[in-house]
């Protein structure tokens, strides 16, 4: 793998003496390098060719591997290794299977002692099932379908459109023919198309316009989740890693119209624990600190700046689980609001469209159960009015017109489906025409230049995975730019459909079924039931979902429930699911459930779960407290044991600890400690007796690999085969299309093989 550049200084040796056997030096050698306070493993792997002594390396934090050195020279017992990609060399002197030498980077020299080692993957490598077995699993399943797996997994040709803020370009993501994605410019006046940054071994997972010239980019290594912010020209120029920090995760929190040079981001370059916020220059990389969380403070969780790049606002987490919000008053913060836990308060936009300069707009559910948003006097520290709610559905969103003085343009939520509900003169003009355009498609203004004469519009829908327009305004013409995946005909699609039923203690629950679309008036359709992740705040929506089109298209129904403790319901039901996730929250999955199948849709006897991170432990907690409701599960990063989970937290979630132990269960409390002990899967194998497929990414930093090669260890130990498929360069979740491919033709196969019905209606060819 590739490893993100580093700009570091070479210097040239000379090393003169005898030469020493370079096959003494075969095999894998590892140390560790300190650098500002934290400790990364480096492993170098040597191996003595006819050409010569050769050398990779590995940096497990990161998640590479395998990346390719220039040179390793053996020269009077000194080691010499340099790679001019990465503008690296390192020098040590051999004594047996000890190195004791220096490496240089940025202009330091960094002690480096490497020592002989027999290098391990994480987790257990004789656990995961072999590509030949996962590609006789991928082999179950037979058919003459229409679509592939690759139909509707494959990465589309472009997808990610923004538009540069003149108006001059459009930028997006562009698959190639092998599946990696890079970065392109078009021209919007003759259509010229430019590639930008070509992806290497890891993912571009996401870009913005800084400028009118410059681009920022975000990277990670495998999957691993600590991003790292790279810029470029729009004529490929001035290419260069802003924050080339080992083992820190950085994030954009603001950019800044007036300050065309700079953006602010957030890093935990100085506290692995907490991220501060810095404001950094886009061209140089300089970064000047805006905010030192001091020892023994709060945490903060949250930074707000206004237009011009001041801090004006800090979310702090009080008591573990309270928030407290300080503002900016003559000079100093001070706390204006202390949120109880279930409760938010939050500043979504300042608004210079007043004379008042604390004034803002809030999401707020104190003293309503559902959220709304709020014209707020920050530093009276009261509410002027409310601008909008909803009886039923928490509101966020807010969208404000920069060109007319931040008037409001529109309000949206989601429902059943998403609603938008336009406010000013302007949008409502735009949007009757764009309605008039795409009539009773559900459509989005996802994207628009600063002068705001061109609008990037989304259109979607259950059957529709995205069509992207250019709406210009002085022309009042609505051209299109891209549809996602054309070949996905609509008029083959199944309809995702809402439900409403109650639980078995009398809650009102949402959720959506989509059943395949040649499916017969009365037939009794296997079920693949999907608990969403999070689990906390997410809910499940309406629209385009791949998955459930795929299991459509096999003649599979697909049950999607909104649990308690999930999001957009309010206040009342997020608190619904605390300290039941396992529980109650499942509960609500079982019942939904046993909604479909006494609708009338589903066969009780071919019931399928599947799910990803929490919904990977919902279905092994559904496995082991229901065992007769599921034929078979796939857990897709997946919490296995609540325990083990607790104790892995990435350093950056410490200040969520005492949260998620409100929200999920605390280890140190007796009777919630036996409580996590009784729905931890892991601790009782003997109880998931159905099929099994475990899926994981190596690196993943939210679910160790530990988690699921307990689970897997546990059932082989009984003797149950469970194939499980684990990715090296992969996180929480997979992200290469090749990777994502194999998953689900594996995850296809193993429904063939434990869930076929003898007779359905998919889509065929």
């Amino acid at each position: 793998m590739k490893i993100i550049k580093h700009y570091i200084c070479i210097f040239a040796l000379i090393l003169m003496g005898f030469t020493m056997h370079a096959q003494d030096l075969n095999g894998a050698f590892t140390g560790k390098l300190a650098v500002q306070g934290m400790e990364m493993e480096l492993i170098f792997n040597l191996s003595n060719t006819p050409e010569g002594l050769t050398a990779t390396l590995d940096v497990p934090m990161q998640g590479a591997s395998g990346i390719e050195m220039d040179s390793a020279i053996l020269e009077n017992e000194t080691l010499t290794i340099t790679s001019a990609n990465m503008k690296m060399l390192y020098v040590g002197t051999v004594d047996g299977e000890a190195v004791t030498g220096i490496y240089q980077q940025m202009g330091q020299e960094y002690p480096l002692n490497l020592i002989k080692t027999i290098k391990t993957k994480p987790g257990n490598i004789a656990l995961p099932s072999s590509d030949a077995e996962i590609a006789k699993l991928a082999g179950m399943e037979k058919g003459d379908y229409k679509y592939e797996v690759e139909d509707y997994f494959k990465t589309p040709e472009a997808y990610s459109f923004k538009l540069s803020p003149d108006g001059a370009y459009i930028a997006y993501m562009k698959r190639r023919s092998s599946g990696e994605r890079d970065l392109y410019l078009k021209e919007t006046a003759t259509q010229k198309e430019t590639l930008l940054m070509k992806q290497e071994e890891d993912l571009i997972r996401g870009y913005n316009w800084a400028n009118d010239n410059r681009i920022l980019y975000l990277q990670d290594k495998g999957g691993n989740e600590n991003y790292h912010l790279f810029g470029v020209d729009i004529d490929g120029k001035n290419a260069k890693e802003l924050t080339p920090y080992e083992g820190v995760k950085v994030n954009i929190i603001a950019g800044l119209k007036e300050d065309e040079d700079h953006v602010i981001v957030q890093m935990n370059k100085d506290n692995e624990q907490q991220e501060e916020p810095y404001k950094l220059n886009i061209n140089t990389g300089e970064a000047t600190k805006l905010y030192t969380v001091e020892a023994g403070a709060p945490p903060v969780a949250g930074y707000n700046f206004d237009r011009k790049g001041n801090l004006r606002a800090i979310s702090r987490i009080v008591d573990g689980t309270k928030t407290e919000v300080l503002y900016k008053i003559d000079g100093g913060f001070k706390q204006i609001v202390v949120a109880e836990f279930g409760d938010s308060f939050g500043i979504s936009s300042f608004n210079p469209n007043t004379e008042n300069p604390d004034d803002a707009y809030v999401l707020s559910n104190l003293g309503t159960d559902k959220l709304e948003i709020q014209l707020y006097d920050l530093k009276e520290n009261k509410k002027i009015k409310t601008v909008f709610s909803n009886d039923t559905y928490d509101v966020s969103g807010i969208s404000l017109s920069r060109k007319r003085d931040y008037e409001i343009d529109y309000f949206s939520y989601t429902a059943d489906k998403a609603v938008v509900l336009p406010q000013s003169k302007t949008y409502k003009k735009i949007y009757k025409r764009l309605r008039k355009e795409f009539g009773d498609k559900q459509f989005f203004t996802v994207d628009r230049t600063d002068d705001e004469s061109q609008y990037l519009v989304v259109v979607t829908s259950d059957k529709i995975v995205g069509e992207y327009y250019i709406y210009d305004v002085k022309k009042d013409t609505v051209t299109l730019l891209y549809k996602l995946l054309p070949h996905l005909e609509a008029e083959d699609m199944a309809t995702m459909k809402p439900i409403k039923f109650k639980s078995r203690d009398g809650l009102i629950l949402h959720g959506y079924i989509t059943l395949p679309k040649d499916a017969e008036k009365g037939q009794k359709l296997p079920l693949i039931v999907n608990p969403h992740g999070g689990p906390q705040g997410v809910r499940d929506n309406w629209g385009f979902n791949p998955e459930a089109q795929l299991f459509a298209s096999r003649g599979y129904a697909t049950l999607h429930v909104n649990f308690r403790v999930s999001g957009g319901y309010g206040k009342e039901f997020l608190k619904a699911g605390f300290g039941q996730i396992g529980r109650k929250a499942m509960d609500d999955v079982e019942d939904g459930v046993d909604y479909v199948i006494n609708q009338g849709w589903v066969d009780k006897d071919k019931v399928a779960i599947y799910g990803g991170s929490h919904g990977g432990y919902a279905v092994l907690r559904g496995m082991q407290k229901t065992p007769e409701k599921y034929a078979c599960g796939v857990d897709y990063v997946g919490v296995s044991n609540l325990n083990t989970f607790m104790d892995t937290f990435p350093a950056y979630w410490e200040k969520y600890r005492a949260l998620m132990e409100k929200i999920w269960y605390n280890p140190n409390i007796p009777l919630e400690k036996a409580i996590m002990d009784e729905i931890s899967p892991a601790l009782h194998p003997e109880a998931i007796v159905k099929p099994l497929f475990v899926v994981q990414g190596a690196n993943d930093p939210r679910v160790n690999i530990n988690e699921a090669d307990q689970m897997v260890e546990n059932l082989r130990e009984r003797g149950i085969e469970v194939p499980y498929l684990v990715k090296y360069d992969e996180g929480h979740g997979f992200g290469k299309e090749e990777n994502r491919l194999e998953l689900y033709k594996a995850m296809m196969g193993f429904f063939a093989q434990h869930l076929k019905p003898e007779a359905v209606s998919p889509v065929k060819g």
